[in-house]
């Protein structure tokens, strides 16, 4: 009777594990598609993959590719991954390092003698840990009175950054997010391997790795098959946010979820560039006093920088991750190296919560209670109310940028400062001190009137990408 009953027990027992299996997959399933219930054929959506150990274990579509011919999503749709890209950017600049056809310490202005001579070497780390002091393309763009929606080529960015007259800080010493270090990374591999990125990418990355339906996007008229479209919802309905950019680096990677399960998995087992170059991939930045770069920090956590990559953590799980979000495009790649997980999510929806929505995700594989306490806010809180004696009216005119290329009128309506511009139109300003000023085009800034011998001059003007950009006052 042993003998037989040897063989029932191992295959009772092996019954039970793959039905538990099943059970628990069907179960993660359940829950992850109640993370998306909102989203049907009359919404745009998300595409999902969840690999475990180098294995997809889940990947799903949700919603509409595009709502005007009712193409569903699915995990082959093809998304635009917004900053999800510079990670690819950095690593293509660390394959030419290795190949010993550049190094980290050149100085940029070898390779990019348009650039002004700030008195400070940039070098080519600086422009990947995003510590170059450099000015960002879009925060100068919306400030020159572009609209993101325009056409905008790499030619027209790197104009505009030639033009620019000082940084926003000394290389090597600080931290500042900034796209046009990864335009010029993008070009510098033009430079360097006689080839397009996009074509330079292709060769060396997507298709060593097979991943067929991923490209550097650098023509906004070229037709790609079986992509998705951005949306919003506004004024009752879903409207397209168009996308029209000519320009790789920082952006415009092309690619699904089921290709990212593909380049998340190159960083466990090497097919493009070997083990050491990961682990130097991997690495924090630092600066050149060797601290370390902080993207961020708050009361629960520190998110250091690391080439396309933050590196930090979820309730205890070492986690690298790079969100994305350009148009209503939104993208999320989240990899739990301790674990084995990767979660990766693309979007075409511009109301979609990357974060809130991939750890949802992330925790129906951890298998941890989700922690209560949320994020620090990072801005500061609000002062009260402070009544300035100052006449404001004085700093009505006209104002013009050189570097810009480009002019802003100060005028006075119902009580209160409006910055005009011929593209941009009205900007309400809001009073925070007697010749400071906040308001917001694209992305919020602060502007500061300035006086010489009590006759006002001119006002700098900042934003997250770009620190004191002067206008000088033209006399009427």
């Amino acid at each position: 009777m042993k003998n037989l009953a040897n063989p029932f027990l191992q295959f009772f027992l092996l019954w039970v594990s793959i039905h538990g299996f099943a059970q628990n997959n069907n179960n993660v399933a359940k829950a992850i598609d109640g993370l998306f219930a909102s989203y049907n054929e009359n919404t745009p959506g998300v595409a999902v993959a969840v690999v475990k150990n180098g294995t997809i274990v889940f990947k799903k579509g949700y919603g509409q590719a595009t709502l005007e011919y009712d193409v569903p999503i699915t995990s082959q749709t093809i998304f635009h991954a917004a900053s999800v890209s510079k990670q690819f950017t950095a690593f293509a600049i660390y394959l030419l390092e290795k190949d010993g056809q550049i190094s980290f310490d050149d100085n940029v202005r070898a390779y990019f003698p348009e650039l002004p001579d700030y008195g400070k070497i940039i070098k080519i780390k600086h422009l990947l840990s995003h510590t170059s002091g450099l000015r960002d393309q879009w925060a100068l763009l919306t400030l020159a009175g572009w609209s993101l929606e325009d056409v905008i080529t790499t030619e027209q960015i790197l104009d505009l950054a030639y033009n620019q007259k000082e940084l926003n800080f000394e290389p090597g010493t600080a931290f500042g997010y900034c796209n046009t270090s990864y335009t010029l990374l993008a070009k510098l591999v033009e430079k360097i391997s006689g080839q397009s990125f996009a074509e330079f990418t292709k060769q060396q990355i997507f298709e060593p790795l097979q991943m067929d339906h991923t490209q550097f996007h650098d023509d906004h008229q070229k037709v790609v098959k079986n992509r998705a479209y951005s949306y919003e919802f506004k004024n009752g309905g879903y409207s397209k946010k168009e996308l029209n950019y000519s320009n790789v680096g920082p952006t415009s990677l092309f690619t699904t979820v089921e290709d990212l399960a593909k380049w998340a998995n190159n960083y466990d087992n090497p097919v493009v560039g070997d083990k050491k170059l990961i682990r130097r991939f991997n690495r924090v930045s630092t600066f050149e006093n060797g601290e370390a770069v902080v993207y961020r920090q708050t009361q629960k956590d520190t998110l250091y920088h690391a080439k396309g990559q933050l590196i930090w953590n979820h309730k205890g799980h070492r986690l690298m991750s790079h969100g994305g979000h350009d148009a209503g495009f939104r993208a999320f790649l989240a990899r739990f190296p301790d674990d084995g997980l990767t979660i990766i999510t693309l979007s075409n929806d511009e109301h979609y919560d990357i974060l809130k929505k991939g750890f949802e995700i992330a925790d129906t594989y951890l298998n941890e209670e989700r922690s209560k306490k949320e994020n620090q806010d990072l801005l500061p809180k609000s002062k009260s109310t402070t009544a300035f004696k100052n006449n404001i009216k004085e700093f009505m005119g006209s104002y013009a940028s050189e570097e810009l290329k480009t002019t802003y009128e100060v005028l006075y309506e119902n009580d209160a400062l409006v910055l005009k511009h011929h593209r941009l139109g009205h900007m309400k300003l809001a009073q925070q001190g007697e010749a400071t000023f906040t308001g917001s085009n694209y992305f919020n800034f602060q502007l500061t009137f300035l006086k010489e011998k009590g006759k006002v001059t001119g006002f700098s003007i900042s934003n997250f990408g770009v620190k004191n950009l002067m206008f000088a006052k033209i006399d009427s």
